[in-house]
C-alpha cells in the first residue's frame, strides 16, 4: 500500500522545484532581456533616428517619422477609449436598477452624469494633444528657410 501523506509530500516538493526552476528562468530571461532592449534601443536610434541619410522608399520613411514620432497615434486611441468608457457606464448603469428605490436614483445619476464626465476627461485630455498640435504648427512656420 502507498503512503499517502508520503507521495502528497513527494508532489508538493516536485512542484516546489519546478517553480523555482520557472522563477529562476525567469529571472535569467529579464536580465537577457534588458541588454538586449538597451543595445537595440541604443541601434535605432542611432541608425534610424539619428541617422543624416535620407529613406529610401515609402516603408522607410514611415518608419522613420514613427521613430521620431511625427506620426501621433494618441488620437485614435483615445477615441476608442472614450467610446468604450461611455458604453461600458451606460450599459454598467442597468446593474443599480437591481438594487430598488435608491438603485433607480443611482441608475439615472450614472446614465446622466457617466458620460458626461467621461467626455470632460476626455477633453481635458485631448487639449494636451491640441496644444502638442499648435505649439508643432508654430514651430513649422518659424523655421529658418
Amino acid at each position: 500500500m502507498y503512503n499517502y501523506d508520503t507521495l502528497q509530500l513527494f508532489n508538493d516538493l516536485s512542484s516546489t522545484g519546478s517553480s523555482a526552476n520557472t522563477a529562476s528562468g525567469i529571472g535569467v530571461w529579464m536580465i537577457i532581456a534588458s541588454i538586449l532592449s538597451i543595445v537595440g534601443g541604443i541601434l535605432v536610434y542611432f541608425l534610424f533616428v539619428k541617422g543624416k541619410t535620407l529613406p529610401k522608399g515609402k516603408f522607410a520613411k514611415w518608419l522613420k517619422d514613427f521613430l521620431e514620432f511625427k506620426i501621433m497615434w494618441i488620437e485614435p486611441i483615445l477615441k476608442v477609449i472614450y467610446y468604450i468608457a461611455t458604453i461600458f457606464v451606460v450599459l454598467n448603469s442597468f446593474s443599480f436598477l437591481a438594487l430598488g428605490g435608491t438603485g433607480v436614483i443611482m441608475w439615472l445619476l450614472t446614465m446622466i452624469l457617466g458620460p458626461i464626465i467621461i467626455r470632460v476627461l476626455y477633453e481635458a485630455t485631448m487639449m494636451f494633444i491640441m496644444i502638442w498640435r499648435n505649439t508643432r504648427d508654430i514651430a513649422k512656420n518659424t523655421e529658418k528657410k
